[in-house]
């Protein structure tokens, strides 16, 4: 199994020790653009045309919550890819 395919596995169990960079590397191969507001912000929101934005806190370890977020965009970006 390669780094990538252990990543999402991980993603997709809902692990509770990700980090913020995987999150952010698994959105960007999808096509999420990310992006940190001026003003001190911690959070970083990644939008995508036609879908929702997705805001995930910078610090770690990031909550589950996050994780199931991203998990839901790899479940419908895999469904749209056998569609």
């Amino acid at each position: 199994m390669s780094a990538w395919d252990k990543l999402l596995a991980r993603i997709l169990a809902e692990d509770k020790n990700m980090r913020f960079d995987d999150l952010k590397r698994v959105l960007e191969s999808y096509g999420y653009t990310g992006k940190r507001p001026s003003g001190g912000s911690s959070h970083c929101t990644f939008r995508k045309k036609g879908r929702s934005p997705i805001t995930i806190p910078v610090h770690e370890p990031i909550k589950v919550t996050y994780v199931q977020l991203v998990k839901a965009v790899i479940e419908m970006e895999e469904q749209n890819e056998n569609d």
